[in-house]
C-alpha cells in the first residue's frame, strides 16, 4: 500500500469508527520489516500521532500475525505515563494500522550511539521512570521480555516511554514462562537456561535485570558464552557514578534471581531512593537532565504542514471542465460579434 492510500471506504458522518481517512499522512519517520512508520494528525482534534503500518501479507510470510494480535490484545488495555500507550487500530486490505503516542525525543540507543553524556541523577530518573512502568506492567502480569535501549524513545522534554510489546508475555498467577524470546545481550541468565535443555521457567525479574546496564556482546554470540561471560566478566560502570548507583546496577544485574531487585517496592526500599518524590516522577514534574534537541525536527513538520500541497484531481479537472465550458462560449460569441462587423462580402464562386 502506498503512503497516504488506503482502501476503506471514504469517512461519513454517519460512521463513528476511527480509519486511516481520519488522519492526516505528514511523513515517514521510520521502516520496519512489516511496514512503514508515520507522523500523522487526526484531522478532528489535530493532535498528533505516530501511526505503524504492518502489512498483512509480510506479516503471514514471516510467521509474525499471532504476534500481531497478541500486542493489539495487550497494548488496548494499557495506559501509562511511561508507556507509549495505544490509540486506534484500523485495517484495510493490505495493512493492519496501530496510532500510538508520537514521541519525537528519539530513542535510547540513537542517543548513546551519538555519545550523549547522561549524568548520574538523569540515568537515575530514567530507572525511576521505568521502574514506574514495569511496576504497571507487573499489576497486568506482564512480562516485556525485549527492554533494551532501542525500545526506550524519549519525548520532548527528554521523560523515557517504553515501547514496542511485540513479544511480551502474559503470565497467570504464580505460573512462569518458558518460552525463549528477547534480545540476546539483554536477556537475563535464567532465559539462557531454556538455550540448554532445561526448562525452569522465568517471571518479571528479567525485565528488571535489562534495567540494569547490560554486558556488551554481540547478538551472535552463542549462549553457553554468554553465561561463562555472566559469571567470569564484572560489568564496567562509569567513573563518575556514586558507590550506591554502581550497587543498585549490581542489584539489578544479580545471577541469583532470589537476591536480585525485581519489583518497584524493592527498589524504593533502597537508601539510594531515599529523596526520590515518587508521586512527583510519576507526574513527570522532575527534569530529566537531557533534552532532546528535537527544535529542528518541530520545525521540519511545521515546514511541511506549511508547504504540504493539497490535491484533488477529481476537482481539478471539474474545474478545467468548467473553464473549457466557459471559454468555448467566449469564443463562440465572440465569434457571432466578429461576423456582424466583418464588412468584407462573401466571395461568390461561378462557373465557368
Amino acid at each position: 500500500m502506498g503512503l497516504g492510500q488506503s482502501s476503506k471506504a471514504p469517512v461519513t458522518e454517519e460512521s463513528d469508527d476511527v480509519n486511516f481517512d481520519h488522519f492526516q499522512i505528514l511523513r515517514a519517520i521510520g521502516k520496519g520489516s512489516f511496514g512503514k512508520v508515520c507522523i500523522v494528525q487526526k484531522k478532528d482534534t489535530k493532535k498528533m500521532y505516530a501511526m505503524k503500518y504492518m502489512n498483512k501479507l509480510k506479516c503471514v510470510e514471516r510467521n509474525e500475525v499471532r504476534n500481531v494480535l497478541k500486542e493489539l490484545q495487550i497494548m488496548q488495555n494499557l495506559e501509562h505515563p511511561f508507556l507509549v500507550n495505544f490509540w486506534y487500530s484500523f485495517q484495510d486490505e493490505e495493512d493492519m494500522f496501530m496510532v500510538v503516542d508520537l514521541l519525537l525525543g528519539g530513542d535510547l540507543r540513537y542517543h548513546l550511539q551519538q555519545n550523549v553524556h547522561f549524568s548520574e541523577s538523569t540515568v537515575k530518573l530514567y530507572i525511576c521512570e521505568l521502574a514506574l512502568a514495569l511496576g504497571y506492567l507487573r499489576t497486568k502480569r506482564i512480562i516485556h521480555r525485549d527492554i533494551k535501549p532501542d525500545n526506550i524513545l524519549l519525548d520532548e522534554h527528554g521523560h523515557v516511554h517504553l515501547t514496542d510489546f511485540n513479544i511480551a508475555a502474559i503470565v497467570k498467577e504464580d505460573l512462569k514462562a518458558t518460552s525463549i524470546a528477547g534480545t540476546k545481550p539483554y536477556m537475563a541468565p535464567e532465559l539462557f537456561q531454556t538455550f540448554e535443555g532445561s526448562h525452569p521457567g522465568y517471571s518479571f525479574s528479567v525485565d528488571w535485570w535489562s534495567l540494569g546496564r547490560p554486558y556488551v556482546m554481540r547478538s551472535s554470540t552463542p549462549a553457553n558464552e554468554i553465561l561463562q561471560t555472566f559469571h567470569k566478566v564484572h560489568p564496567s560502570y562509569q567513573a563518575a557514578w556514586s558507590l550506591e548507583m554502581k550497587s543498585l546496577l549490581r542489584k539489578l544485574l544479580c545471577i541469583d534471581v532470589q537476591n536480585r531487585i525485581s519489583c518497584l517496592a524493592e527498589l524504593q526500599d533502597l537508601d539510594y531512593m531515599s529523596d526520590v518524590n515518587w508521586d512527583a516522577v510519576l507526574s513527570k514534574l522532575l527534569p530529566p537532565g537531557f533534552i532532546p534537541n528535537n527544535g529542528q525536527l518541530q520545525q521540519r513538520l511545521d515546514n511541511v504542514q506549511r508547504d504540504f500541497i493539497i490535491f484533488n484531481r477529481e476537482k481539478s479537472k471539474k474545474a478545467v471542465d468548467s473553464d473549457s465550458s466557459e471559454l468555448t462560449m467566449t469564443e463562440k460569441n465572440k465569434a457571432i460579434e466578429d461576423g456582424q462587423n466583418n464588412n468584407v462580402e462573401p466571395v461568390a464562386f461561378l462557373s465557368g
